[in-house]
């Protein structure tokens, strides 16, 4: 069931993968795979952590920005490119989510994603972890690190992926860096300092956030590394669409 549930959720990507161009809403895509739109929005919500209607929205927006920023193209071109019936339609929406016109935005020369494609695992996910399945992250776990990092970047907005990297590799060296993979993907990664006993980073595969993963790692933060010291997080932007965390 599991395995069947993975194999819809992806089809529904690839199809918003392949039509980022048009106009495009719930019933089309459940249309267009022959799933009952009530159905698919109850599992693509659950198994992607985000619904079809937000997911495609980022992704062509994303979409959008890159062509700003990497191409000539006018922004009208741009804008029903994206599915957009008007420059005036495609700029509320954009400033909305990205903070700035498209104007500036291609002022800035400086792309970052709201969206990236969302690739999830086919395999059985493992429904029993503890927090003894997470440990320290060596420096050979950095690539799939950022790998859950770029598949989690709806919750990070206008990350700087060289300070990031740079800080993890600190992180990892001063044993501030911990990972939860499921065989040898990572699922759930988490950045923390000891001496504020503060969470700085915190990302869980989308597949994996209905597994109480977030608990896991606070129970090893509270009974094993911080305890009895407070535990803090900064929350993000209330308000802020093109914000998820």
């Amino acid at each position: 069931m599991q395995g069947q549930t993975v194999r819809i959720v992806s089809q529904a990507i690839c199809y918003i993968e392949e039509h980022l161009h048009e106009k495009m809403n719930l019933d089309m895509v459940a249309s267009a795979l022959h799933y009952s739109k009530y159905h698919l929005h109850r599992i693509f919500t659950k198994t992607a952590g985000l619904t079809i209607h937000d997911y495609t929205k980022r992704r062509q927006l994303t979409e959008a920005a890159k062509l700003l920023v990497f191409s000539a193209k006018p922004v009208i071109e741009i804008a029903l490119m994206s599915g957009y019936e008007s420059q005036q339609a495609f700029t509320d929406i954009f400033k909305a989510m990205y903070k700035t016109s498209p104007a500036e935005f291609r002022e800035t020369e400086n792309f970052y994603p709201l969206q990236l494609e969302i690739y999830l695992k086919e395999e059985l996910v493992k429904m029993d972890l503890t927090k003894d399945y997470i440990k320290f992250a060596t420096p050979g776990d950095a690539d799939d690190w950022m790998e859950l990092v770029n598949l989690t970047i709806d919750g990070y907005p206008c990350l700087n992926k060289v300070d990031y990297t740079a800080n993890l590799h600190q992180y990892i060296a001063d044993k501030k860096a911990l990972i939860l993979r499921d065989d040898d993907m990572a699922i759930g990664v988490m950045g923390f300092s000891p001496d504020t006993g503060s969470i700085d980073f915190l990302a869980v595969h989308p597949q994996y956030r209905h597994l109480g993963i977030t608990k896991l790692f606070l129970d090893k933060l509270a009974g094993e590394l911080l305890c009895g010291k407070e535990i803090t997080l900064t929350t993000y932007r209330a308000g802020d669409k093109a914000d998820t965390g």
